[in-house]
């Protein structure tokens, strides 16, 4: 088995209720998101798959949040608000669409909400 890694950023703002008071105001962060792809397939040129190519996808997501209140996405409303744990399972879905008839399959993504604090997703 074979796992690839690219890492990502966003900026977005986002407010969390029930968890505690500082988050439950608007507040922002600058995420960091590490993908993760597995496959167990080489291919002649010996790579499990492109970086480029995956790296086109994790950008299209990003794109999706940079500069959002994430609470406004349709993905983040009622059952996902926009925690870190959501933020690493709305990466890993939409990243899994985009690798559909791919050889890998997404393992695992992490949502950094700052140095020290993240959140990762295993589909």
């Amino acid at each position: 088995m074979y796992e690839l890694r690219v890492t990502a950023g966003f900026a977005a703002a986002h407010q969390l209720a029930m968890v505690g008071r500082k988050c439950e105001n608007l507040h922002g962060h600058n995420w960091k998101v590490e993908v993760y792809v597995r496959g167990e397939t080489l291919d002649k040129g010996g790579v499990l798959m492109d970086f480029g190519i995956i790296k086109a996808h994790v950008r299209e997501l990003m794109e999706t949040l940079d500069h959002k209140f994430l609470n406004e996405l349709p993905y983040f409303q009622a059952d996902f608000p926009p925690s870190s744990e959501h933020i690493a399972r709305y990466v890993a879905t939409g990243l899994q669409q985009r690798l559909e008839g791919q050889p890998v399959a997404v393992s695992r993504v992490t949502a950094w909400e700052s140095d020290n604090a993240a959140a990762t997703f295993i589909p």
